[in-house]
């Protein structure tokens, strides 16, 4: 398990039809906070603030194929080459990222082959570096 300190959150937070919305910087564009949306930004502020990556290198939710199945990633970091490098996956605090939540990156990473692979749920962490071939 990795040990993660995320940055104290300071999120923009409003009520949009009596249900809260979070502001995501990258997006530019208000969101439902549901958990695992909470968990998505702060994994990415932990990206910004405490591992210092620019923006320009973090995707979000973008939509990729795995055969003919639409799936969406939840986060991607490309390297400084614009090539994937680290695939996260995110998950509600209440759920487990267990073995299918494994399943369902290793998935995602035929598709988007990335050197390290994470999943969380942000309270517990999970990192993998691949055995890149040249």
């Amino acid at each position: 398990m990795i040990s993660i300190e995320y940055p104290k959150p300071d999120f923009k937070i409003e009520l949009r039809n009596n249900q809260p919305h979070i502001f995501d910087a990258i997006r530019r564009k208000w969101l439902l906070l549901q958990d695992e949306e909470w968990v998505r930004q702060n994994f990415v502020q932990y990206l910004l603030q405490v591992m210092k990556y620019p923006k320009s290198l973090i995707a979000l939710e973008k939509e990729i194929y795995l055969g003919d199945l639409k799936k969406r990633f939840d986060i991607l970091v490309y390297d400084h080459d614009h090539k994937p490098w680290m695939l996260v996956e995110c998950k509600g605090d209440k759920i487990s990222v267990g073995e299918s939540v494994l399943h369902q990156i290793l998935r995602y990473n035929i598709s988007m082959p990335a050197e390290y692979l994470i999943l969380t749920n942000g309270n517990h962490n999970y990192g993998w570096q691949k055995r890149m071939d040249s």
